[in-house]
């Protein structure tokens, strides 16, 4: 019984890494050509997804490679004001901690034999128990299950559900090596979250353990098309700094710095979501996990959901070795209710990010009276 999984993502390599710590083997295809062939992303907050992980038998690596002082976060107004300033001490619980997504990643696909990854394979239908592939190749399955993120091609096999757009658009810039390039913004950001929030925007600067702080500058309340009404130039990165700074007019001039001294790649995003509490009828030959089933606003809930998905679906393809349609309902059912509630959660803390004293009303999140 062949189970081919769509997407080498966190969802899909902790279901891979569960059903091999049971003796059971499945293939995970892969559109990147390999492992390498594009930059993973920021840090990750795992929190619940550490069961996940535990369940991998990963979760002493994973523990051994966090970041603790990860969970340091600093919080401003947009004239410089310190609202909140939160230091880990050495010994505090690894409750959240943060890790690279790429670091997190090689700790899933080094666990797993040689070949469970086909790198170089993009998935383009299936019907009829076969994979077929952009190239022309095919594979048959007996289970499939769409790990393949957002805009995944296997979720339209069980519903026509499609993200909509949450009103936010965000630039991602980085500086890197900064401790070396710019100490005084290192210090400034500090070890872990530095958030600046106002006036329907905000700016996010996150410590990455490769040396690099990552920026992210969302504009709330804003439409699919406002890139192009924009006029930030993503072709040139001096204009586009620039013009960036422009759009910030009237944030503190530390803070904007962080803008000037950053590389000159920026990558433009318009975030969106799926409807809260999505369900399917259930297939016993397709599923989906993380956010191929369940994509929601990014507020550090999603890699956990889908390492949890990953792995709470291989659990129960363990337990029900003969029986792959008991085995899809069982999860389906968990992850309705888990997900659903994420997502609801996730949803409020968007709305929250979206107001207008958002500062205000995050610092009464924080530090409830």
């Amino acid at each position: 019984m062949t189970i081919a999984i769509v997407g080498a993502g966190m969802g899909g390599l902790a279901l891979a890494r569960v059903l091999h710590v049971h003796g059971i083997e499945a293939v995970v295809y892969e559109r990147d050509a390999a492992r390498g062939a594009r930059r993973q992303g920021g840090m990750l907050d795992i929190h619940s997804g550490q069961r996940a992980l535990r369940e991998a038998g990963l979760l002493d690596r994973f523990l051994a490679i966090a970041r603790r002082e990860g969970q340091d976060m600093r919080l401003l107004k947009p004239d410089g004001t310190l609202l909140l300033q939160e230091d880990t001490p050495d010994d505090a619980p690894m409750a959240r901690p943060e890790i690279d997504r790429t670091d997190l990643r090689t700790l899933l696909l080094d666990s797993l034999p040689e070949r469970t990854v086909r790198w170089g394979y993009a998935f383009d239908h299936a019907e009829d128990g076969v994979l077929h592939f952009a190239d022309g190749r095919s594979a048959r399955y007996d289970l499939l299950v769409g790990a393949d993120g957002a805009n995944s091609r296997v979720r339209p096999l069980l519903t026509d559900a499609r993200p909509e757009h949450l009103g936010q658009n965000a630039v991602e810039l980085a500086i890197s090596d900064i401790d070396r390039s710019h100490p005084g913004l290192a210090a400034m950001v500090g070890r872990g979250n530095y958030w600046v929030f106002g006036d329907g925007k905000s700016l996010s600067a996150q410590r990455n353990g490769d040396g690099c702080v990552r920026i992210g500058i969302s504009f709330y309340n804003t439409g699919e098309d406002w890139f192009a009404a924009s006029g930030i130039p993503f072709d040139n990165p001096v204009a586009a700094r620039a013009r960036l700074i422009e759009l910030l007019d009237g944030w503190d001039p530390r803070i904007t710095a962080l803008i000037a001294a950053s590389d000159d790649t920026f990558v433009p995003r318009s975030l969106a979501a799926l409807p809260p509490g999505l369900t399917w009828p259930s297939n016993p030959t397709i599923t989906l996990i993380g956010d191929a089933a369940h994509l929601m606003p990014p507020v550090g809930e999603g890699a956990n959901m889908a390492l949890l998905d990953g792995a709470l679906l291989g659990l129960a393809l363990a337990a029900h070795p003969d029986g792959f349609a008991t085995a899809v309902e069982e999860y389906e059912r968990e992850m309705y209710e888990r997900t659903s509630a994420a997502a609801r959660m996730s949803a409020e803390m968007q709305e929250l990010l979206m107001s207008p004293d958002a500062a205000r009303r995050l610092l009464e999140f924080f530090q409830p009276t």
